[in-house]
Formats: structure tokens, C-alpha cells, sequence
């Protein structure tokens, strides 16, 4: 019985109570979701029966809701096994020194052309919209531990620096400021002072066209960049040598995957946001496609990526991806009506469409 959060005034928890009867050779249970009921009668309640139970995540369905979940693992690939490699964006260990606006980032080029070659331009995880980024002219200043960099070659970026004294020393230790203020350097590294914390030895991975997204987020939002954008550690990214990343990121945008990611896959954390870290993301089936069955899905995503650059709407090519996939992962009319209630075709025009 999943009793939802909120229930215990001083705990942010979700609550549910198991009932567990002793029953020989059975692998099924009942469940009942009573989160948005205030007076619980257990009488009269929904009760649904979930089948053929194994080691994985139990999920509280109705029987179409457990048909349509079979149907979208049995038609695709989990994305672990894909030829696709994920990141997680750029953890500096401290933000107020690192990234900066296009204001400064031009005053340190002015100082020395050479500060350009390790300030990228930046996006943070409230950045990341459906298909397209919107960059907020924030730049990172790429001073990884894996390039190696000798400081004192870019005596600009180095004396930015350096104006936020102890703070960037990395050994974790607290100090006392100019202020009399108690303050704490980063966390202990190896790394020396003027490099970020992590070692980022996949920098050159952000300048690759990309899948991205919010690693926590109430939206799930997945955008593609050809533009090189690098990212904070808000996002994750994911890059391939030889998947089309535009269809994947068409399913990924889809309705009947948002509805499966917030159904079965993702984490709901406090507030209702949805945690979607590399090995949730692992997890989801992706149906393969030939180069063929993959043309409709990169057409409608440049057709969608080109209005979205002139501010355009895109709901109308949006909601033709979400019927090809539809198709793509064998739902019936009436699944799809479980997914979507408004959902605009009839059940002529739905079955008409075809793939190729």
C-alpha cells in the first residue's frame, strides 16, 4: 500500500505498508496506491495484482500499465548496452571562482588572448531545455587537473585566481579570512590550487555533439548540442562514435518514455524531483533502428531544432515523434490512450501509420 510522502509531519519520507501472506509456488502479489486518498477504506480499495515478481523493482500497475511496461522491455535495448558512453559534468568545487560571466571572460582575453583557450562556454542543469540549450553567457574557466596546465602561462586566469586566496587551496582545511570570517578551503585532492576538483579526463568529450540532461529535475528534458557546450554537475552527457544520436534523443523526448521513466525507472526524491543518474539512465529500453527505420525520427528532430532556433513552436513535430514511437514499441490504441488521455488521433488514423 504506497501511502505517498507527507504522511509523518517531522520525516520526509515515503511511506508504504507491506502485508505479506505465506503461499506455496507464487510469484504475484496485490498492491494499492492510496497516496491520493485521505480516508482510507480498505474495503472498497483498488486493488491490483502484480505478476510473474522477480528480484527487480516491484512497480504498483494496473494490468494495461503492466502490459504496456512488458512490451517496452521486450522491444528495446537497455542503453548500458548500446555503443554510447555517459558523464557527468563538471565539478570545480567551487562555482564562484570558476565559472564566470561574458563580461569577465572578455576583461581576462583582453589581458591575454591566450585565457581563451581554457574558457568554454557553460550550461547549468535550469539551462537545459527540451532539444535546446539556453545559454546564459556563463563561462567555465577549464583548468582541469588531466591537461596539465602550467599556471603561469596564462597569467590573467592565474591572477583571477588567485584574488580568492586560501579559498581554492584544495587540502580541506578551515582557515580564518581577511574578514575574521571562519571559512573552508575545497575538499583535500591531490589537485594543486588553481585546477578544478575533479580530474575531468573526458574533457574532450563535451566537444562532441551530445545527449544531455539534468541529473535531478522535475522535468525530463534531454537535449542534443552541436555547439560544444560543456556542462556543471547538475548534468550528465552522453556521447557515441556511431549511434545516431538524433533519433535516440527523439525517443528519449517521447511521451510514452516520459511515462515510463516516471512509472518504473526514476528515483522520486523530496519535492517531486526525479533523480536520473547514470545507472537509473542505464536502465532504459531503447527499441534498435536501422538507418532506414532511424530517418523519420532525424528529420523531425533538424525540423525541430530549426524552429526552436527562430523561437518557433514545435508540438506539432513533437507529437509525430511521440506517434511513431508509439508505434516503434507495439502499443495498442488503447495503451496509448492510457499514456496520453488527450490523445489527438482516432483509432483509424493511429493504426494507419506506419514506420518505414
Amino acid at each position: 500500500i504506497d501511502l505517498g510522502s507527507g504522511i509523518f509531519e517531522t520525516a520526509t519520507v515515503d511511506t508504504n505498508i507491506l502485508m505479506i501472506e505465506k503461499a506455496q509456488n507464487q510469484n504475484h502479489c496485490k498492491a494499492a496506491d492510496v497516496s491520493k486518498i485521505k480516508q482510507i477504506d480498505f474495503a472498497n480499495l483498488a486493488w491490483v495484482t502484480l505478476k510473474n515478481l522477480g528480484k527487480d523493482t516491484w512497480t504498483i500497475a494496473s494490468d494495461v500499465e503492466q502490459s504496456i511496461k512488458a512490451k517496452i522491455e521486450a522491444k528495446g535495448k537497455p542503453l548500458k548496452e548500446w555503443d554510447i558512453n555517459i558523464y557527468r559534468g563538471v565539478l570545480t568545487g567551487y562555482n564562484e571562482a570558476f565559472i564566470i560571466d561574458g563580461k569577465k571572460k572578455d576583461e581576462l582575453i583582453a589581458q591575454d588572448p591566450r585565457s581563451a583557450e581554457i574558457i568554454k562556454p557553460i550550461l547549468r542543469g535550469r539551462d537545459i531545455k527540451r532539444y535546446k540549450a539556453e545559454f546564459a553567457d556563463l563561462w567555465l574557466i577549464a583548468t582541469f587537473p588531466a591537461l596539465k596546465l602550467n599556471i603561469d602561462d596564462y597569467p590573467a586566469v592565474r591572477d583571477y585566481l588567485k584574488s580568492f586566496g586560501k579559498k581554492l587551496h584544495q587540502t580541506g582545511e578551515e582557515y580564518i579570512d581577511e574578514n575574521g570570517v571562519k571559512q573552508k578551503t575545497r575538499k583535500k585532492t591531490g589537485n594543486k590550487w588553481f585546477e578544478t576538483q575533479d580530474q575531468i579526463g573526458y574533457h574532450q568529450e563535451f566537444e562532441k555533439e551530445k545527449i544531455v540532461w539534468k541529473i535531478i529535475g522535475s522535468n525530463i528534458n534531454f537535449l542534443i548540442d552541436k555547439n560544444a557546450y560543456y556542462y556543471n554537475n547538475a548534468a550528465n552527457i552522453l556521447t557515441s562514435k556511431n549511434e545516431n544520436l538524433l533519433s535516440l534523443v527523439s525517443i528519449l523526448n517521447s511521451k510514452i518514455l516520459e511515462w515510463h521513466f516516471k512509472k518504473n525507472i526514476f528515483i522520486e526524491v523530496e519535492g517531486g524531483g526525479i533523480q536520473m543518474f547514470n545507472t537509473v539512465m542505464e536502465s532504459i529500453p531503447i527499441p534498435p533502428l536501422s538507418e532506414s527505420e532511424q530517418q523519420p525520427f532525424v528529420e523531425l528532430v533538424n525540423q525541430i531544432l530549426a524552429l526552436k532556433e527562430q523561437g518557433k513552436d514545435t508540438s506539432a513535430l513533437e507529437q509525430q515523434i511521440d506517434n511513431l514511437v508509439y508505434r516503434l514499441y507495439d502499443l495498442t490504441y488503447d495503451e496509448v490512450k492510457v499514456i496520453d488521455p488527450d490523445f489527438p488521433l482516432t483509432r483509424q488514423e493511429y493504426e494507419a501509420i506506419r514506420l518505414e
